[in-house]
């Protein structure tokens, strides 16, 4: 596999594979197949493929109809879209009655940078977070991309993943281990733990290897499932390091760091800094962006630093 390989391009690839070994695998999109790459499966199985045009809405609608027929639909578009424009059938239908429909949240984050703000998905995980029963996937690359669309279509009930636009470094083996609700240590660390989700994993590693040039230890954790959160992944992370910084390409609001606050907040009160959106967003390069709005490295390890300060105090 290439040293980066694209999130939605590795989705179509495993949605197809999918759809060989399980013929219950539906998938739907909102006319923007070649984006999301769901258009693989519907080359492979147009029978089983439908694009219902720009009806987000009414998609969700029918994949609630799909999943009371014994389907396994797969929801396609734009995650800032799908999250908005949808969240009425989604809360009503899919969620209240616990249907087994896999909602996949495409061009994550700032990942379609140059659309600007209209389509970067940012709010996209509080919403869908506030839904009772609903798994929250936010993977960080290709293998971990495959392995949790078939861990989506195992799952009964209703799964949000979410999915990037952007190329990812590949950073696990082929043979990792992928089990919905446990995160995993990526990097053990006795001073500050940077708890990240996403893309923003390869971030939380790279400033970990920034803050130990400075001597300070951190401890790296891919939390690949926002909801269930890894309770006691958190936990262990907190008692540790006794200080934590969450990542995201989301909010502070309402996504992994307010997940993992209530966590802490239950069990383990202890010192946190956020890394996160805080604001609305413009158009530009997806790099150039993550810096302005700092989602980079520098900008966690810099949260890390004010973290073991305030550890200190």
């Amino acid at each position: 596999m290439p040293d980066k390989v694209s999130i939605r391009d590795v989705y179509g690839a495993a949605l197809k594979k999918l759809g060989q070994q399980e013929e219950r695998v539906v998938v739907l999109e909102a006319d923007v197949g070649g984006s999301t790459k769901s258009a693989v499966f519907g080359k492979a199985f147009p029978d089983r493929y439908f694009n219902v045009g720009i009806a987000e809405l009414n998609m969700a609608a029918m994949a609630a109809g799909f999943a009371y027929a014994g389907k396994i639909p797969f929801v396609n578009t734009f995650s800032v879209f799908l999250t908005t424009r949808a969240s009425d059938p989604i809360s009503s239908m899919i969620a209240y009655d616990h249907l087994n429909v896999k909602l996949c949240g495409a061009y994550s984050g700032l990942s379609d940078a140059y659309d600007g703000a209209s389509h970067h998905g940012i709010f996209d995980m509080a919403f869908v977070r506030s839904l009772p029963g609903m798994t929250i996937l936010s993977v960080c690359d290709p293998v971990e991309t495959e392995k949790a669309v078939f861990s989506a279509a195992e799952i009964e009930g209703p799964v949000y993943l979410r999915l990037s636009r952007a190329e990812a470094p590949v950073l696990y083996p082929e043979d990792m281990v992928f089990t919905p609700g446990k995160g995993i240590l990526l990097r053990e660390g006795a001073d500050v733990s940077l708890l990240a989700t996403g893309l923003m994993v390869h971030h939380a590693l790279e400033a970990a290897g920034l803050l130990e040039a400075e001597g300070i230890s951190a401890r790296v954790v891919d939390l690949h499932t926002v909801q269930p959160v890894d309770r006691e992944l958190v936990l262990e992370s907190a008692e540790k390091t006794g200080c934590i910084v969450t990542a995201e390409e989301h909010s502070i609001r309402g996504g992994l760091g307010s997940a993992v606050a209530e966590v802490l907040a239950q069990g383990r009160p202890t010192i946190q800094e956020f890394v996160g959106l805080d604001s609305y967003t413009e158009s530009g390069a997806y790099g150039a962006l993550l810096t302005a709005y700092h989602l980079d490295a520098q900008a966690i390890a810099e949260k890390a630093r004010l973290a073991l300060q305030r550890k200190k105090a």
